[in-house]
């Protein structure tokens, strides 16, 4: 096997691997007897809605802007995991590099090309949030 094949098995064992182990930690929590999950449930209820009892749950009754907002919140944070798993990577193949120049060139354009699409995207949501906000407020 060549040394390029084991740093992406590695890489992808880890990935399932933190995968995994959320999924675990999710259904660990799940248990809705819970008075640490209803008293979470109640704090998020009240951080979002104003009252303990308002359901946060659900797009029914949302208004347009919102649900588009959270649409776009959604996909930033996917874009934002994209991001750290190409910046980890990076650094696997910057400190797997052992001197010989071309893993490391390769790991510094990755992280360039991460850093760029970082930046272009925030600055796509930045402008699109102006945009948004001058649509809604009028101004």
């Amino acid at each position: 096997m060549t040394k390029n094949t084991i740093i992406k098995k590695i890489f992808i064992f880890t990935f399932l691997l933190m995968v995994a182990l959320a999924n675990v930690s999710l259904a660990a929590t799940d248990n809705t007897g819970d008075d640490t999950l209803k008293n979470l449930n109640k704090t998020a209820n009240k951080a979002y809605t104003g009252s303990e009892t308002g359901s946060i749950t659900g797009s029914v009754g949302q208004s347009l802007p919102t649900l588009v907002g959270k649409i776009i919140g959604t996909v930033l944070s996917f874009l934002g995991v994209i991001f750290m798993v190409l910046m980890i990577y990076g650094g696997f193949l910057w400190m797997l590099d052992r001197g010989e120049g071309s893993h490391a060139k390769k790991a510094k354009d990755l992280i360039e090309a991460a850093i760029i699409g970082l930046v272009i995207v925030m600055s796509a949501y930045a402008i699109t949030a102006w945009i948004g906000q001058k649509l809604t407020t009028g101004n």
